[in-house]
Order: C-alpha cells, then structure tokens, then sequence
C-alpha cells in the first residue's frame, strides 16, 4: 500500500525529496502526539504521514511552515523595544524617589561623581566675589 501511497503523493508534491521531508516532517508530528486526520489502519507513522498527505488532509504548506517553525532556534516576539522598557524603568525609579532635590543634595551628589579638586576650585573662584564682610561685591 506504501508504494501506491507515494505515487499519490507525487501528484501533490512534485519532488520526491521534498516529499520525503514533509512525510518525514509529519510522522514526527504524529510520534509527538499530533492529532489524525484520518483514520490509522493499523499502519506505522510515515504511512499515515503520506496518506494524509496524498488525501489532502494536510497540505504540503502547511507542513513547509511546521518545517520551519521546527527548525527556528530564535522565534522573534512582539515585546517592547529596549528604549521603551527603559523609559518605563527610569519612570518607575523617579516615582520611587521620596527625598526631596535641595542645593545641598545636589552638591554632594556633584562632588561625589566629580570629586573634592572640582568642590576647592568652586570655593576659591567663589572667594574672590566675596569681600571681607562675605557679602558679594557690586
């Protein structure tokens, strides 16, 4: 029955090759547990694969895709693009922040990136605007 099976088959996928790829395709499928289309027989995996498709049942398209969706190590995804995400990030870390921002705040967290050579030459420019009172000179 398998040789009549196959010369059905050839009028539905030209190439024997690729025939023996897509019947080979959907006997995994159905050793996997993938449902019938039509009955078993008591016939072995392959047979079914190639009766199926020499009924039409399945469409040799259909088991092109199920190739290649098995074949694909990277299945790309619909997320949120990496800028997105970051700007959701930082969102959620400025609502986050419950201190207030003051002069004093800013200044330390300035000298901190920077460091204390930038913090002495903000205080000796700063001393020259003063006058010996402290209050800036007109």
């Amino acid at each position: 029955m398998a040789r009549v099976t196959v010369e059905d088959c050839v009028q539905k996928v030209p190439s024997r090759f690729e025939l023996v790829l897509l019947a080979a395709q959907r006997a995994r499928e159905i050793s996997s547990g993938a449902p019938l289309t039509i009955d078993r027989d008591n016939d072995k995996d392959p047979v079914v694969a190639l009766r199926e498709i020499a009924d039409g049942t399945i469409t040799p398209e259909e088991l092109r895709e199920a190739r290649i969706r098995s074949m694909q190590r990277y299945v790309e995804r619909d997320e949120p693009e990496e800028d997105e995400l970051s700007l959701e990030f930082a969102g959620r870390q400025l609502s986050a922040v419950h201190e207030e921002l003051t002069a004093d705040s800013l200044h330390k967290v300035f000298s901190d990136i920077v460091g204390d050579e930038v913090e002495q030459e903000m205080n000796i420019d700063g001393a020259d605007d003063l006058d010996a009172d402290g209050d800036e000179d007109l």
